[in-house]
């Protein structure tokens, strides 16, 4: 048996990175799924790799309040019913082809309006519609992709990302104090330092980046930041690690869960300043601690 078996989920942003991964992790775990996104061809690449009639993929860019609406009723009416709804879609909060607003003098109407709809709104009208669907079956799950940047300002922090995400972690609480009396829970997963594509090679605004493209974003990312204080290898954590928390959290197994911000970030909120220095800094005292009670 499944986690998820009998339970019919919606993933939004599914055609790469955590979205991708939860879509195998939930078809994996016996879930239908519809996902969603802008590239036909990686929708389709993910899809076909699912076992037989357990996903289905829809065109939609979450800019569009229709075209959500548009794949969360494609799953009732499929399915007769929608469990988990998993708001992930996400990206820069730069419009494409304009000047990233990454210092606070840059940001100006367009770039707020932007980066607040898509980071958040999508998010807010998703639930919408989802929630009159679960009402009515007394039962759901709502996952909404929120961030380490909600909850901490860093160096490498976007303004306006971190301000977005900041508000879906709150908008989280004020969502599951109105739907828990109605049966559904509504939480958060908040990533730390993910290594998915839209920092080392998948695609950006449905467009494939080039190999020397994703190159450059993927040395970028590990200049900006370290993985924590967890011995993973690579830059930081994988998709996979999100995928697996929001298995748990649409699963009956976090039934008595909702309200909060799943923080998965191999432990950089919990410890302050630099985590490579101090993730040496442990294993050497350990070291020499066993060394001093003859331990080998």
């Amino acid at each position: 048996m499944g986690r998820l078996d009998g339970k019919v989920a919606v993933i939004t942003g599914a055609t790469s990175g955590i979205g991708e991964a939860t879509v195998d992790a939930y078809c994996r775990e016996g879930a239908k799924v519809v996902f969603c996104g802008r590239n036909e061809e990686l929708g389709a690449e993910v899809e076909s790799r699912q076992p037989d009639g357990a996903a289905v993929f829809v065109k939609a860019d979450v800019l569009y309040e229709d075209q959500i609406k548009n794949v969360i009723d494609t799953a009732v009416e499929k399915w007769g019913r929608l469990d988990v709804l998993f708001n992930n879609a996400g990206g820069s909060s730069s419009m494409p082809g304009k000047h990233h607003a990454f210092n606070i003098e840059d940001i100006d109407e367009e770039s707020f309006k932007y980066s607040q709809w898509y980071l958040l709104g999508s998010c807010m009208v998703a639930t919408k519609h989802a929630s009159p669907i679960m009402r009515k079956q007394k039962t759901g799950s709502i996952i909404n992709n929120s961030s380490k940047g909600a909850h901490q300002a860093e160096v490498a922090a976007d303004p306006l990302y971190s301000a977005a995400k900041a508000g879906l972690s709150n908008y989280t609480k004020a969502a599951a104090m109105q739907l828990g009396p109605m049966g559904i829970r509504v939480n958060a997963v908040s990533p730390g330092a993910i290594a998915t594509p839209i920092f080392w090679g998948g695609h950006t605004n449905g467009r494939q980046l080039s190999k020397d493209e994703a190159q450059t974003r993927l040395d970028r990312f590990v200049d900006a930041v370290n993985g924590g204080i967890m011995p993973l290898t690579g830059p930081g954590g994988e998709a996979w690690d999100i995928a697996m928390a929001c298995v748990y959290l649409g699963s009956d197994e976090g039934r008595w869960v909702t309200g909060i911000d799943l923080v998965v970030d191999g432990g950089m909120l919990a410890v302050k300043g630099d985590h490579e220095g101090t993730a040496k800094q442990m294993v050497s005292m350990w070291e020499k601690h066993d060394a001093r009670l003859g331990r080998t």
